[in-house]
């Protein structure tokens, strides 16, 4: 097999970070978690759909909710459809990674499918807002890269927000209205990006998702190969 080849015989991707037989047991890449944070029409569900069409190492999470499903929308899919009664039980279960109450519905990241994602190396999507960003911080930090998207203006955020044809006008409005509190929150983000161009704004985060991979503390087994090596095995 060529060493540019992205698949093994089988026809299977490997693991991000799989060694190559040369003897060694090369580090294996801990996943981490990239969250996309903007308010509504910003962009970033155009923004994550690239990603996810690019990167074979990238993987949504599917949050559940507890609002109306829309056209369109893949129940287990695009969300877990659920009731504010099974969601409360869930809550009680201690089965979120984090959740939070958004324009009078909730929504929540189940735990149990991050945590095996990145376990095995593999990178998680999160399209979530700044309280749920908060929540992924205190419980899981050292996993977690975060991105702000900003609208290039007010006057275009409306703009797209209209073109969806998914909201009323007064839903329009309130999340307009809503726009002013989610953009103060940008300085808690360690990646601020303004989405002039969707294209450039998805090389951005693939250059930051790449740097951020090859991060040292993402290294699981690092300290033993860099052992091994001065060890002359």
């Amino acid at each position: 097999m060529s060493k540019a080849s992205t698949k093994t015989r089988n026809g299977e991707r490997p693991r991000p970070g799989a060694a190559e037989n040369t003897g060694f047991v090369t580090p294996q890449r801990r996943g981490l978690m990239l969250v996309l944070s903007s308010p509504s029409g910003a962009g970033k569900t155009s923004i994550s759909r690239m990603l996810l069409e690019r990167d074979p190492f990238l993987q949504m999470s599917v949050s559940a909710t507890t609002r109306a499903k829309r056209p369109g929308e893949v129940p287990g899919v695009d969300y877990h459809f659920t009731d504010a009664t099974e969601f409360n039980l869930m809550i009680n279960r201690q089965e979120f990674l984090e959740y939070a109450k958004v324009f009078d519905n909730y929504y929540g990241t189940p735990r149990a499918p991050v945590d095996r994602a990145l376990a095995e190396g593999r990178d998680v999507l999160f399209d979530i807002d700044w309280q749920g960003t908060q929540q992924l911080a205190d419980r899981a930090r050292d996993d977690l890269v975060t991105v702000f998207i900003l609208p290039p203006s007010t006057r275009e955020l409306e703009v797209r927000l209209r073109k969806r044809a998914q909201d009323s006008t007064e839903e329009v409005a309130r999340r307009m209205a809503k726009a002013a509190d989610e953009l103060s929150h940008w300085p808690e983000y360690q990646y601020v990006l303004i989405n002039e161009s969707l294209e450039e704004t998805v090389r951005k985060i693939e250059a930051i998702l790449l740097a951020e991979r090859l991060r040292r503390e993402r290294q699981m087994g690092l300290h033993e190969f860099v052992k091994a090596l001065r060890e002359g095995q």
